[in-house]
């Protein structure tokens, strides 16, 4: 991640920390995703079809017929919060918010899921991917490109978090990014890279290193940060 920094800073970005404010964020997810799991329509087919169905998707819909109505009413509340025009407008004064797409490398195909992460117990199935879905809730456009390998070989993947409903400004970050790296790189080799990343490894559940990436407006010579789209 951190070495992604310099081919951003090419294209006239200037490269920030920071960290949004996820608080929110993970039990509107799973509320979510468990009401949504429960519905009629989805214990009608697993009823069918038990003995097809994966046990974390049982596991879920369990736990969604259990989700008393206060608590789906609550995390509506929390959604809202999380996408309301005041939580958005602390993306508005960057064009890009760079983070892991997933917190670990690809992991074994026989292994279901990643139960720990840096010695920290991952509390679902889903949580080693929460860098993902914390953005699935936010609503804003997303993008995942190829970044590196791990010093095992493994490719990681970079996602780049556009402001909100600028589809077409993330793809052209996204592009540029793909560009200059292959540039630089002379063209994507499926083989060890190293240096181009610290590892997404290093990322427990709950805290991540995030840049926040401010483009150019236009063909500016003095690199400012764009506060609002032209």
């Amino acid at each position: 991640m951190n070495a992604q920094r310099a081919v951003f800073e090419s294209l006239g970005c200037i490269v920030e920390e920071a960290e949004p404010d996820f608080a929110d964020v993970d039990a509107v997810f799973k509320t979510r995703a468990r009401a949504a799991r429960s519905s009629p329509a989805s214990r009608r087919v697993v009823a069918q079809h038990r003995d097809l169905v994966k046990d974390t998707i049982l596991w879920e819909i369990e736990r969604g017929e259990r989700l008393t109505a206060s608590e789906i009413a609550l995390g509506r509340d929390e959604a809202d919060r999380a996408l309301s025009p005041h939580a958005r407008s602390s993306w508005s004064a960057t064009s890009s918010f760079v983070l892991p797409t997933v917190q670990v490398p690809p992991f074994d195909v026989d292994q279901p899921y990643i139960t720990e992460i840096d010695g920290v117990a991952m509390e679902t199935y889903i949580d080693w991917m929460k860098s993902c879905y914390y953005i699935s809730i936010v609503g804003n456009p997303a993008i995942s490109v190829p970044c590196g390998f791990t010093p095992e070989g493994l490719p990681v993947g970079l996602q780049i978090v556009g402001r909100h409903r600028d589809d077409w400004g993330l793809l052209q970050m996204a592009h540029a990014f793909e560009a200059a790296r292959s540039a630089k790189a002379g063209h994507y080799r499926n083989t060890r890279d190293t240096g181009a990343t610290s590892g997404p490894a290093g990322f427990t559940r709950d805290t991540a290193a995030t840049s926040v990436v401010s483009a150019l407006a236009g063909p500016r010579s003095d690199p400012q940060p764009i506060a609002s789209r032209p």
